[in-house]
């Protein structure tokens, strides 16, 4: 039911370190299921939100990358399978559990607070948060011209500064501007240019997947990408990857835990987000919140304890400082259930289109040479 991150082989966060020996400057090991072909600049254009199985799914709406797509292997997210985790594994070339930005929300080890990795807290470090080098500060210290193309909302924000920063930052809110962006950074030589696009994964959250707008959205990233390749120069690849995927979740396959309130016996502090929660429990609860969870969710998700989790290699290797963040208990959704709590996460109710978990819809990402 499940799929498992392939870390190491074709994941998200391998994704750089073979732009980089496919450039002639590695980092590392080459991932070994990931080979790209040589050339003297490249282009990673990431669509927040384009999974995989979405794509195959609406092909007709997106006739240049579905073709590209036909003709590869998918990778896969991290776990969650959200975009704070992920942006930050493209970034870093690092797993969830070294990188330390483990979903949506995390416990601030030491507190009762979470830390919303999108929307950042100003009293906590980026830096300290997220101390690995990134991937792009790594090549550009090996002479890589390294360029990151992305909203101008988006510079100096936590997220940015714990997963992108060592490239130059350029702000480019439209298309046009984005396209123009890349076009121009990729005529240094060696270079890589990261360009972000956000819009596909706010309509899918808005509309759901389901949805025309969804449908009209993925038709105009269509063509930016298409456009995108038309306006590189002939010697520049571009790699077209996504973060998650995402499913639709009906109201009748949500839950509420402000409704039954013997899932909150021996929870201290609930974060995650609804396609994979953790679960922070009080001093001895574990199995027993393990024990209510599986019993009133039965085959709707899969609940484990932190330790089992781990042991799975969900999170990659985990450092001892990133593994309290982790929920004492995580909650790994199927199918199209949510699990909600409007007095904690009201937003999250409005949200048609939802993603964080280990289903093939959300975890299966492509990743398009051209």
């Amino acid at each position: 039911m499940f799929v498992e991150p392939a870390y190491g082989r074709r994941s998200l966060a391998d994704v750089v370190p073979a732009v980089a020996h496919a450039l002639g400057v590695p980092l590392g090991p080459p991932p070994s299921g990931l080979v790209l072909p040589p050339a003297p600049s490249y282009v990673v254009f990431l669509v927040d939100g384009l999974g995989a199985r979405l794509l195959e799914r609406h092909a007709h709406a997106a006739p240049y990358l579905s073709t590209l797509l036909a003709a590869s292997e998918p990778g896969t997210a991290g776990v969650p399978s959200t975009t704070a985790t992920s942006l930050t594994s493209l970034g870093t070339g690092l797993g969830p559990g070294a990188h330390g930005l483990v979903g949506f929300t995390a416990r601030i080890p030491g507190t009762d607070q979470l830390l919303n990795h999108l929307f950042w807290d100003a009293d906590v470090d980026p830096l300290e948060w997220q101390p690995h080098p990134t991937t792009f500060t790594s090549l550009s210290a090996a002479g890589v011209s390294v360029t990151v193309v992305n909203k101008r909302e988006f510079r100096d924000t936590g997220l940015t500064v714990a997963s992108s920063r060592g490239g130059e930052f350029v702000g480019a809110d439209k298309v046009g501007e984005r396209i123009a962006a890349a076009v121009s950074a990729s005529a240094a030589r060696p270079a890589l240019t990261y360009l972000y696009d956000s819009d596909l994964d706010w309509t899918g959250h808005r509309w759901g997947v389901a949805s025309t707008q969804w449908l009209q959205q993925l038709a105009m990233i269509d063509a930016e990408a298409e456009q995108l390749r038309e306006a590189l120069p002939p010697s520049t690849r571009l790699v077209v990857v996504a973060d998650h995927g995402m499913v639709d979740s009906p109201d009748e396959s949500r839950v509420d835990v402000d409704d039954h309130a013997e899932l909150l016996d021996g929870v201290a502090l609930l974060g995650g987000e609804a396609r994979f929660r953790h679960l922070y429990c009080r001093r001895g609860a574990v199995d027993d919140v393990v024990a209510t969870w599986t019993s009133f969710l039965g085959d709707r998700a899969t609940v484990l304890s932190r330790g089992d989790a781990v042991r799975r290699g969900w999170f990659g290797p985990v450092d001892a400082a990133v593994l309290p963040r982790l929920g004492d208990v995580v909650v790994a959704c199927h199918g199209d259930l949510g699990v909600f709590s409007t007095e904690r996460f009201a937003y999250e109710k409005t949200l048609v289109g939802l993603h964080g978990s280990l289903t093939a819809d959300e975890m299966l990402i492509p990743v398009l040479v051209d």
